[in-house]
């Protein structure tokens, strides 16, 4: 997450001296800032409250500075009710150490119109338990169909032991962690619900970030000489990631050692899945906090090998391993292949890898991303078409780790957000009003979940903000172009996660994932979002399924959702 204490002051003196450190409310211009020019449409109005998301993220912050205070806040889009809209589920901190105080994570059903309404846990006058609230300290969430009934079940990472829940129907979860074997107790960041081995049950994996407890917490200082979190390396303590294979009986085997994972020890936060390298097997990457990045190469075995150095993506372009947070994954230059984004620290660009074959290149300068976002830090992120044009555009949620310069706000660890309109060549330019929204919004944001909740065609953000109430930016973009929905589905109806389309234009062959694990301790919604631009007649595409069979879909009329199963 960051270097040492000494080597962060000199830098922040460099870089005040250069003119360059944002030390208050930024007002430097941007190709799309100028100081003249009329306030720009936002893109995003927040309106969490009036539609009834009544989320306040505690770290549990007093006295002592626990690093886990600074790291936590997850979120996920998903259809629990499978009635064709997204609910949200909200992950919560607490206090830790102290169970019996937490508030607890929250689900809120998605009532259409805009509306949102929490579910109830339960009531003394049900028999039948549901755990939805898990008060575990809570890092992150991923979703997926984890007992093959084609509903959506929740896996939580905690500080401690992690938690499974079951979907059971009618807003009702049951904890089957233990039963299924899934309980880790380490630090767990972000996890991946991804079938591997290609024999249709969807296994599950696990990044870790720091073998910690209080009893090894360090005391460290901001650059004021005052009580601040500490980096990563004052520990001296990266964890093993872990992979659980699914045996399809609801249970699943811990495979960290049999596949090569566990082997490895790092400092993980983000993680994707995709198949990097083309031979139609899901591969996996782990952004590392001050450590080289891995790539975990499907070996089609049940066997991994870690490649990120031999691949180019462990490290920036001058060999320098950055505090990798959020990550994002697409097709950004309609070439085929995935590309990797990796948010990093203050001080430290973006890491922007694009994909040639298997072989990355790291080229952040020049797709416009370094300067801009180098004073802050990122975490949730994704390569989105906010504005349906065909082109990606990318989206940041900011927020510091240490208390370094002037604040923006009454929170010292407060950022804006960045968001980014992509332009040809995989490129991109940051637009204004900042962040996308106005007024510019400041808060310590951590997860972002991405999904059109409304169905209007347009993707929105779920954003939590520690000790502080959650965001939800609703896509409002000027001039959107047409869209198509794709919710692809298994044969079970789960979600199919980890097939890909196939869409052929002018331009070149676009590819999509199906996915919902990326950005930062969240789960998206895992329905293929595509802008079309001015195309408003029948699109065709081609899936192709996890185990690499292919659909081939014709007829496919615009501006609207398509639910597709997979054939028999």
């Amino acid at each position: 997450m960051r270097p040492s204490f000494g080597r962060l002051r000199r830098a922040w003196i460099l870089l005040a001296s250069l003119g360059l450190w944002a030390c208050g409310p930024d007002t430097t211009p941007t190709p799309s800032q100028g100081t003249s020019a009329p306030p720009a449409t936002p893109w995003f109005a927040e309106v969490a409250a009036p539609s009834g998301l009544d989320f306040v993220h505690h770290s549990g912050h007093r006295e002592a500075w626990l690093m886990p205070e600074i790291m936590t806040g997850g979120a996920a889009w998903l259809d629990f009710d499978d009635d064709g809209d997204l609910d949200a589920y909200l992950v919560q901190g607490g206090r830790y150490g102290s169970p019996d105080a937490s508030p607890g994570n929250r689900l809120f059903e998605n009532l259409g119109k805009g509306r949102f309404a929490a579910v109830e846990v339960g009531s003394p006058s049900t028999a039948e338990p549901n755990d939805l609230a898990d008060t575990g300290y809570g890092m992150g969430v991923a979703t997926g169909d984890a007992d093959g009934d084609g509903q959506v079940d929740l896996y939580i990472t905690n500080v401690g032991r992690n938690t499974l829940l079951l979907n059971r129907g009618a807003g009702r979860f049951i904890d089957a962690t233990e039963a299924a074997g899934v309980g880790h107790t380490g630090w767990g960041s972000s996890a991946v619900f991804v079938d591997y081995d290609r024999d249709g049950d969807f296994d599950l994996m696990l990044s870790n970030y720091l073998r910690w407890s209080p009893q090894t917490e360090v005391r460290c200082f901001s650059d004021r000489g005052t009580a601040d979190y500490c980096s990563p390396q004052s520990y001296d303590a990266p964890a093993p990631d872990v992979l659980y294979e699914n045996l399809g009986d609801g249970t699943f085997r811990d495979v960290s050692a049999a596949s090569g994972l566990g082997a490895v020890a790092g400092t993980g936060l983000g993680v994707v899945a995709s198949d990097f390298d083309g031979d139609g097997w899901l591969d996996l990457f782990v952004a590392n906090d001050g450590m080289p990045d891995h790539l975990w190469i499907n070996l089609r075995d049940g066997r991994f090998e870690e490649r990120a150095m031999a691949a180019g993506c462990a490290l920036d372009r001058s060999g320098k391993a950055k505090a990798g947070m959020g990550v994002t994954v697409a097709d950004i230059d309609s070439d085929g292949d995935s590309d990797l984004l990796v948010g990093n620290l203050n001080t430290e660009s973006d890491s922007l890898f694009r994909n040639q074959g298997g072989i990355f290149s790291e080229t952040t300068a020049r797709a416009g991303l370094a300067a801009i976002s180098r004073p802050f830090t990122r975490f949730g992120k994704a390569w989105a078409d906010f504005d349906n044009d065909g082109l990606y555009d990318l989206f940041q949620a900011n927020g510091r780790v240490t208390q370094h310069g002037e604040p923006f706000s009454a929170d010292p660890f407060a950022e804006p957000n960045l968001l980014y309109r992509g332009l040809p060549a995989a490129t991109f330019e940051e637009i204004s009003p900042r962040g996308g929204t106005l007024p510019t919004l400041y808060a310590t944001s951590r997860g972002a979940a991405f999904g059109d909740f409304d169905n209007d065609g347009g993707i929105d953000i779920l954003v939590v903000n520690r000790d502080a109430a959650v965001h939800l930016l609703h896509n409002r973009s000027p001039g959107r172009g047409h869209w198509l929905i794709l919710d692809l589905r298994e044969r079970s109806g789960a979600s199919a996660l980890g097939a890909t389309v196939l869409l052929d234009t002018s331009a070149g062959s676009r590819l999509f994932n199906v996915q919902s694990a990326y950005s930062y301790q969240a789960a998206s919604d895992p329905r293929v979002h595509i802008g079309l631009g001015t195309t408003d007649h029948a699109t065709t595409v081609r899936v192709t399924w996890v185990d690499g069979t292919e659909t081939e879909l014709s007829n496919l009329t615009p501006d609207t959702v398509h639910r597709l199963q997979r054939p028999e």
